[in-house]
């Protein structure tokens, strides 16, 4: 029997080498017609007495669609996630000039001025009393209220002091304390701030609403926005 020598049988039995026009553009990726390319060399160099399991061609197969897909989903979370910046900024800035609620006691009035505020309550409360207290920490005007029921409790300080003068612009705080339980606990106020300009991107991308007395505060952080 003669031996099969090299351009014999199996030499005609192996796959042609297949060209590839060259890419345009050059990429770090790889896309569905590089796949092809090297599926097709792979073919062409394997043992015809020793073929590629099918189940090994389609795990192959597979994986490359997979990993396509998942590329091609983080684009369009990518085109996603931009739209909604977008509508974020948009949204932010019909706010200045605006009033929002915020989860902060303090805030910035100018002399006479109304400020607003809210308390949200998870159970009733008793003998609550609302202490405005200026920057150096002093009381400067108290209004008591009673009892608070559970849920939303709005009020407002109409910016006098204990003894009935104006107070004069600068900071203030508003410190909330009760009976909850019967026991003495200080409430969490809500404070009502205007809006003076909004940040379109500010520390991790989020959209920063510069508030009236100089704090900013991100737009998701925003409990309701004012009517007024």
């Amino acid at each position: 029997m003669e031996s099969i020598k090299g351009g014999g049988v199996l030499d005609g039995l192996r796959w042609q080498n297949q060209t590839t026009p060259e890419a345009k553009e050059r990429n770090d990726m790889l896309n569905q017609s590089d796949f092809f390319a090297l599926l097709t060399q792979e073919l062409s160099y394997q043992d015809p007495t020793k073929p590629v399991d099918n189940n090994e061609m389609i795990s192959q197969m597979t994986g490359f669609s997979t990993t396509d897909g998942i590329s091609n989903l983080n684009d369009k979370f990518e085109g996603f996630a931009n739209m909604m910046g977008s509508s974020q900024a948009l949204q932010a800035s019909s706010l200045v000039g605006r009033s929002v609620l915020v989860d902060d006691n303090r805030f910035e009035s100018a002399e006479g001025e109304t400020v607003k505020g809210k308390l949200k309550l998870d159970q009733a409360a008793n003998n609550v009393v609302i202490y405005v207290e200026n920057e150096a920490g002093a009381v400067v005007q108290q209004v008591p209220v009673g009892n608070v029921s559970r849920g939303e409790f709005g009020f407002e300080w109409n910016g006098e002091l204990a003894n009935g003068d104006q107070a004069g612009a600068g900071v203030y705080r508003f410190r909330v304390a009760g009976l909850v339980g019967g026991e003495a606990s200080e409430l969490q106020a809500l404070t009502y701030r205007n809006v003076d300009s909004v940040t379109l991107s500010g520390a991790g991308g989020q959209v920063q609403l510069n508030l009236k007395g100089g704090n900013s505060m991100a737009l998701s952080d925003v409990v309701e926005i004012s009517q007024g």
